[in-house]
């Protein structure tokens, strides 16, 4: 079989830690198989990177950053190879551009565009385990780039799909897919197995198990996938197009996100086009919009709110106060004191007062509902932030 086992920068954060991790790919590797393994940098080294950074040049462009945070990944890598040859395992380490990781040109948030095979079936023909740095590649220029949070989950995901691999398996700290944050809720069940669509509405909504990035791209190639733990040698959660539901559970699992930010423009002009007007320099800045709601404001206007990613709040108030005459509004403003709690799952399609049982939980813990978004998997509701873990764990104990 050949396997593609990805280990996050927890994973491999000390000596200590590299030594477990090279204990499970040398089990793997003795039982017959062919195993590539992707690579996050140590523990909090890109935190420090970012931090160097700034202490010499905070408006450092992301070309030159690029340049300096792959290096975090390219210490892992190096380090994992070393502890498996003194385990007498042969083994390579190799960056995203030796690998031939192909990205576009968008500095710190680069898309894959192809990966080639070559260099990686080169070496597991001559029955090496290849360990690659995961987060990066190289785009059309020779430029180093990354991929953004998550990154290295993406790399695994994409090297498994372009060398058809048997199985994806990602190493985390905790043990599987559970139905909430078990560090927040302790009788948060693990799920045996979760669909794509339910994981990358999770993964979206704010669940960190995964990059939605790269359950979206687990989908589009069929990638056997699976999350489970570095620390505990047992099965975890299977992420596929179809699961047994033996339990029929209404829901798959809860997700909180306290990254998010609430815009609010008031006195909008209440004629056609206005909100196109508002969301059209939301697309422009490229910022994503996520939950909206509008309201009637005073006579003959209205009110729009909307949440962005809490990064980019002031990036969208001031984007929007410089089109205020031509978009035509009164004021603009951001409240960055919310949170984003969330329902998913397939079972809600067939289920009906899954929404009422969520509100239901909110109101009897006397939490209050300001902005609803809906689809046919998922309810997202905007309250305060500072309510945001009595909400989950509220809604999680009223359906499990």
């Amino acid at each position: 079989m050949l396997i593609v086992q990805k280990f996050g920068g927890s994973s491999v954060a000390d000596a200590e830690k590299i030594e477990r991790v090279a204990n499970i790919i040398a089990d793997t590797y003795n039982e017959g198989n062919d195993v590539v393994v992707v690579l996050s940098a140590q523990g909090d080294t890109t935190d420090d990177l970012v931090q160097k950074a700034r202490e010499i040049n905070p408006r450092a462009t992301n070309r030159e950053m690029d340049m300096l945070l792959s290096v975090g990944e390219q210490i892992s890598i190096a380090l994992m190879s070393m502890q498996l040859q003194k385990m007498r395992i042969p083994a390579i380490s190799l960056t995203g551009w030796q690998v031939g990781v192909e990205t576009d040109s968008s500095y710190g948030m680069a898309r894959i565009r192809k990966v080639h095979t070559e260099r990686m079936r080169e070496e597991l023909a001559k029955n090496k385990v290849v360990i690659v740095a995961g987060f990066q590649g190289i785009n059309k220029s020779g430029d180093i780039t990354t991929l953004g949070r998550g990154g290295s989950d993406t790399t695994a995901v994409a090297i498994a799909a372009v060398l058809r691999a048997d199985k994806c398996q990602i190493y985390t700290d905790v043990e599987g897919v559970f139905t909430a944050d078990p560090r927040k809720v302790p009788n948060a069940k693990k799920l045996e197995e979760i669909t794509y669509d339910e994981m990358l509405e999770l993964s979206s909504l704010g669940a960190q198990v995964l990059h939605n990035r790269s359950v979206e791209m687990a989908k589009r190639f069929k990638v056997d996938l699976e999350v489970l733990s570095s620390y505990v040698r047992k099965p975890g959660t299977k992420v596929k197009e179809v699961v047994k539901n033996v339990e029929k559970m209404k829901i798959a699992g809860i997700a909180k996100d306290t990254n998010v930010a609430r815009v609010t423009v008031v006195g909008l002009t209440d004629e056609p086009g206005a909100a196109y007007k508002v969301f059209q320099v939301m697309g422009k800045a490229k910022i994503n919009v996520d939950v909206i709601l509008q309201s009637m404001g005073r006579e003959g206007t209205n009110d729009i709110s909307f949440t962005v990613p809490q990064k980019l709040g002031e990036t969208a108030l001031s984007e929007l106060a410089a089109y205020k005459d031509s978009i035509g509004f009164d004021h603009v403003s951001l409240d960055t004191t919310v949170a984003k709690v969330s329902i998913v799952g397939t079972g809600m399609m067939d289920s009906a007062g899954i929404a009422s049982m969520m509100f239901e939980a909110l109101y009897e813990t006397s939490i209050n509902i300001q902005m609803i978004s809906t689809s046919e998997i998922k309810v997202s509701v905007l309250i305060d932030e500072s309510r945001a873990d009595d909400a989950v764990a509220a809604i999680h104990a009223k359906f499990f």
